[in-house]
């Protein structure tokens, strides 16, 4: 069966909050707003501002955990200074693995890997806003709602370990031994399908296209956007939604598509969508849906 996914056109904060009552799946409880809050000297990554609306309108938490790299975000301390800087601290926010230790998600289908290994903080909530930046990525293609769920919700351990495909929590010896390519998308997948069942159908997957380089939001260094901006999706299936996404550019007529595809391609990405659909969390097949 396919899976609806409505788009826009609109990049606006505005949009956001018309699609999800478009989408008409009410989030209750505690809810975790899954941002990125940016490498610091990032140019691309999308401000809080742009989803300050939404936040309000679900009455959620933005949360967010720390990185497995070297930069601004990989200790505690350093994160919240640049969550500082950035403007988030402004807004509800929780860094959860800010406290140890970490909290575990059992994968009994993970291809690649059988845990997850997530911020503690996780299971204060009842549902997830998935709200996701379409760009590219330097290790897995692209980065959209399947890269929120996987990389985005694990902790610093976590995020070695699913880079790893399970070799090693260990973030200084991450970089000594990786694995082949397909190992970590389909580890990532691995870990998206513990965060959908985590939360058992109480989340919504938004993913903006705009400021789109072939560089992710977690890069110090990063290319300008080499794409247009498109617009806004927003679907209950994290499956569907990336797949729409890349389709989006592939049938695009920006010149721009071919060296965003290039990173798409190069580095395999789609494979962690086929992936994620192999483990039962989505459908590739979608009905894509335009409104105003």
């Amino acid at each position: 069966m396919s899976s609806k996914v409505y788009f826009s056109k609109n990049c606006t904060p505005e949009t956001v909050v018309a699609l999800y009552r478009k989408l008409g799946k009410e989030l209750t409880g505690n809810v975790a707003v899954k941002i990125h809050s940016g490498e610091k000297g990032n140019q691309n990554y999308i401000h809080p501002a742009f989803w300050e609306p939404m936040l309000k309108l679900v009455n959620g938490t933005f949360v967010e955990c720390n990185t497995a790299y070297g930069g601004a975000r990989n200790e505690t301390d350093k994160h919240r200074k640049l969550l500082i800087d950035h403007g988030w601290n402004a807004l509800p926010f929780d860094l959860m693995d800010a406290e140890g230790p970490d909290d575990i998600l059992e994968i009994p289908d993970g291809k690649q890997i059988k845990k997850n290994y997530v911020g503690r903080n996780l299971k204060k909530y009842d549902s997830m806003l998935v709200l996701a930046h379409f760009k590219g990525h330097p290790m897995g293609g692209f980065g959209g709602a399947l890269k929120q769920l996987s990389i985005g919700v694990a902790s610093t351990a976590g995020k070695t370990y699913i880079h790893s495909a399970g070799r090693t929590l260990d973030q200084y010896n991450l970089w000594n031994d990786l694995p082949e390519q397909d190992a970590f998308l389909e580890a990532m997948a691995d870990a998206a399908s513990s965060i959908v069942e985590f939360f058992k159908g109480n989340m919504v997957f938004v993913n903006v296209l705009k400021n789109m380089s072939v560089d992710c939001d977690c890069c110090e260094v990063a290319e300008d956007p080499c794409l247009k901006d498109i617009g806004i999706m927003i679907s209950l299936d994290p499956v569907a939604i990336d797949q729409a996404c890349v389709d989006m550019v592939k049938n695009s007529s920006d010149p721009g598509k071919d060296h965003f595809m290039e990173r798409v391609n190069s580095r395999h990405g789609e494979h962690t969508i086929e992936a994620a659909e192999a483990l039962g969390i989505g459908s590739r097949r979608y009905e894509l849906i335009e409104i105003d």
